[in-house]
């Protein structure tokens, strides 16, 4: 074989720069966006943030955002009583999402009004610096302190607490012990517990002595509490030797105390940090979308280094020539980005409306294939468009992947959603008598019953999903 050179024509797809970017911010969640753009800022001179816009009605900001074409969305002005907290910049919705007020300068951002949450081990740390003790228990004690979780345990075993304080302190486990008392007496009661038998006795013991069932949860604490979904009521009362009555009450007693002690120091809404990416509303019984632009921050071309191009050197004018034009390319890659959400948002309400309506248990099975079908674009785009995505609607704060679940076939001739159906076996798990819960076979009649035709292992897949015990673990825990 002899070298040689040929020429062949063919298509293939270039990334370039400015769609590898415009890609790449799609993708990006609301506050990721923040810092992307607050780095571009700082890196091209030709970016800068734009200046406050005055303060528009609420039929102005939804004129701008949704346009005109879409047969959802009217330009109807928005009666008082129809604008939604959200547009009109109330502190409640702000707080929530992150977002200023246009018109409040003087109270400023509202995550710098939001007083930092105080954590479990800041609430302990403080306890301790008041307690009367020894330089060296005062280290042990903000060792241990930093070893405690979230839920307020401490499950690091022995060894493990003595190396964290090696080779500057060697102590034994006694020493450990002790202090490990003391913390055990800080508030919230039962925080350092090792597992949930002592949990509930640390929480037990500051109640008083003729309290009603407290002799019996004490020893049921102490021994079965970790076996009683295997033995119940009866089995405990058999191992205790006292009456049935007497451990109902003390059961009754230990179902008043908190599992999970520490989760009360610290613990905020998930959503407070979250920020929608989206807004939708309903307005004369029509469900609109709208860009959360009130957050957004607001870029501009710096006019000042656009007007030295014409008169300054080649090399300086090379480089802010260069400049402008990324900076022209972030700036369309901004709108094409809320143009494709909005495109994509719409679609989802179109699709979901039953779901905004009436809860999960109207959710239809929905995949990103039939989404991109419809708003024409290609399923990783959409993909791309919903990640890490969230929207502000009536039901609160939701991301845009719970708009989508898998579907079974129904009598009916459509199909029901896998979401839908686990809203159906919650709630008739809810709803059956405690003494004779629903088995799996049961539960899988009645969905068929109701048109919806699934199999006993799916029910079971589904519970075990939702994190429900069998119908022979729930009838000896009620």
């Amino acid at each position: 074989m002899k070298p040689r050179l040929q020429t062949s024509l063919g298509q293939q797809l270039v990334l370039t720069p400015q769609l590898r970017q415009a890609i790449h911010m799609l993708q990006l969640s609301a506050l990721e966006l923040d810092a992307e753009l607050a780095e571009a800022v700082e890196t091209n001179p030709l970016l800068d943030w734009a200046e406050p816009e005055p303060i528009r009605t609420p039929t102005e900001d939804v004129s701008r955002a949704d346009g005109e074409g879409d047969g959802a969305d009217g330009g109807d002005a928005f009666p008082a009583d129809d604008v939604p907290p959200w547009t009109r910049g109330d502190d409640a919705w702000q707080q929530r999402v992150g977002s200023s007020s246009d018109g409040d300068d003087d109270e400023g951002d509202a995550a710098d009004r939001i007083a930092e949450p105080q954590t479990l081990q800041d609430h302990l740390q403080w306890q301790l610096h008041l307690t009367h003790l020894s330089p060296r228990d005062r280290r042990i004690g903000l060792m241990l302190i930093d070893s405690i979780d979230d839920d307020g345990y401490l499950r690091e075993p022995m060894a493990a607490l003595r190396e964290a304080l090696q080779p500057d302190l060697a102590v034994s486990d006694d020493e450990i012990l002790a202090v490990l008392r003391q913390l055990q007496r800080f508030d919230p009661a039962g925080v350092g517990a090792r597992d949930l038998g002592e949990c509930m006795a640390l929480q037990l013991a500051p109640l008083p002595g003729d309290t009603p069932g407290r002799r019996e949860a004490l020893r049921i604490a102490s021994g079965p509490i970790d076996r009683l979904p295997k033995i119940g009521i009866d089995g405990v009362a058999l191992e205790l030797q006292c009456p049935v009555e007497d451990v109902a009450l003390a059961l009754q007693l230990l179902r008043s105390l908190d599992p999970r002690p520490g989760a009360q120091i610290g613990s905020l809404p998930a959503d407070t940090y979250i920020t929608p990416d989206c807004v939708i509303w309903r307005q004369q019984g029509v469900w609109r979308v709208a860009l959360a632009t009130g957050r957004s921050p607001r870029l501009t071309i710096h006019r000042g280094y656009e007007q030295m191009i014409g008169s300054a050197g080649a090399a300086d004018a090379g480089y802010l020539r260069g400049r402008l034009q990324e900076a022209r390319w972030l700036l369309r890659n901004i709108e094409a980005r809320g143009e494709t959400l909005i495109k994509v948002v719409r679609c989802l309400v179109r699709q979901q409306s039953g779901f905004l309506e009436f809860g999960a248990q109207a959710l239809r099975p929905l995949t990103l294939r039939e989404v991109a079908a419809e708003v024409g674009l290609h399923e990783s785009t959409v993909s791309r468009a919903i990640s890490r995505k969230y929207v502000r609607t009536p039901r609160g704060t939701i991301a845009l992947r719970s708009f989508f679940a898998s579907g079974i076939d129904s009598d009916g001739g459509g199909e029901t959603s896998s979401i839908a159906i686990q809203t159906m076996l919650k709630r008739l798990i809810d709803a059956e008598d405690p003494r004779k819960p629903l088995s799996d076979a049961r539960l899988a009649e009645t969905l068929k019953v109701a048109g919806v035709p699934v199999a006993r292992r799916t029910v079971a897949k589904y519970r075990e999903a939702m994190g429900i015990a069998s119908s022979q673990e729930r009838v000896r825990l009620a």
